[in-house]
């Protein structure tokens, strides 16, 4: 049985970032710095600035649809870009949504519009509204879309970017549900050759809103970072600074069910590279404030 790639299943890390290198120039010609981050800052006033991130589910709709799970892709996408705005320290203020399909299924917009308002209801954050476009031009025959933009606001003096993270940090982990909303292009390559009915499969993305902000009321800190695609070590590397990696013990956590499934059909070196694995958001801190209910899931070394 051949093993399956990311690249196999039309997906390349590898072109991905490449593009994100050359979009870097026009970004930051408009005065915007720290190119790359989950989410993006933009002073308000003096004191305080906007961060915002925006984001969509992907193909991981192709499967809810098929098997009635929407409601849990439109908590996917609330909880996704929310999951990124908290990287920078920011409260989420509120949320945009946008829904594309060839033919546009009220019942199914609604699925998703509701799902994505419960996960803003526990994050306290705002569903101001958003867009649903028809274009048959652009979308085949049963096509689905849907992705939004979270805001939020965080003090000048409370912004965590990963500036102040340095060797000898300690990398605590947040457990996930599943595969969250990330590498189902290549989940249903697997599904092809072997089924899978697991409630880890689409479970929707968790919500790490009261975790993140439980761990800046007691620590300092440095780091904080969302697993999705390109899994804990790509992701953990776009918060660190120059000279700095981070390295994982991967046998600190149990995976979640879903893996060991994908593990039949896929290398570990490549379930790293395109999946959370288990562990859905990262913090980094001091290892004097790493307390004994913590998850260190790996500590962070000179590269």
């Amino acid at each position: 049985m051949s093993r399956k790639t990311y690249d196999e299943a039309g997906v390349s890390l590898t072109a991905a970032q490449a593009v994100v290198e050359r979009l870097r120039n026009a970004v930051e010609s408009t005065g915007t710095k720290g190119f790359g981050a989950f989410a993006g800052l933009y002073p308000l006033d003096d004191g305080r600035l906007l961060a915002a991130s925006t984001d969509g589910v992907g193909t991981k709709l192709i499967i809810a649809r098929e098997r009635g799970r929407l409601l849990d892709c439109g908590r996917d996408l609330a909880a996704h870009c929310i999951n990124d705005v908290l990287t920078t320290g920011a409260k989420p203020l509120f949320l945009l949504d946008y829904v594309a399909a060839n033919t546009i299924d009220l019942e199914e917009v609604a699925e998703l519009v509701e799902g994505a308002a419960e996960v803003c209801r526990e994050a306290r954050c705002a569903l101001l509204g958003g867009e649903t476009a028809e274009l048959a031009g652009i979308y085949r025959d049963d096509e689905l879309d849907f992705a939004g933009t979270c805001v939020g606001i965080v003090d000048r003096e409370a912004v965590i970017d990963g500036s102040r993270v340095k060797a000898g940090d300690v990398v605590i982990g947040w457990k996930s549900a599943g595969a969250h909303a990330n590498g189902f292009t290549l989940v249903r390559r697997v599904l092809v050759e072997e089924s899978y009915e697991g409630p880890d499969l689409l479970a929707p993305t968790t919500l790490y809103q009261d975790d993140v902000e439980e761990l800046i009321a007691r620590a300092d800190v440095h780091g904080l970072a969302h697993v999705t695609g390109g899994g804990v070590l790509g992701n953990l590397s776009r918060v660190l600074p120059e000279g700095l990696q981070a390295s994982i013990e991967w046998d600190a956590w149990e995976r979640p069910p879903v893996f060991r499934w994908l593990a039949g059909h896929v290398t570990e070196d490549e379930l790293r590279r395109v999946f959370n694995l288990g562990i859905g958001y990262c913090a980094i801190v001091d290892p004097g404030q790493v307390a004994k209910t913590d998850l260190a899931i790996g500590e962070i070394v000179p590269a």
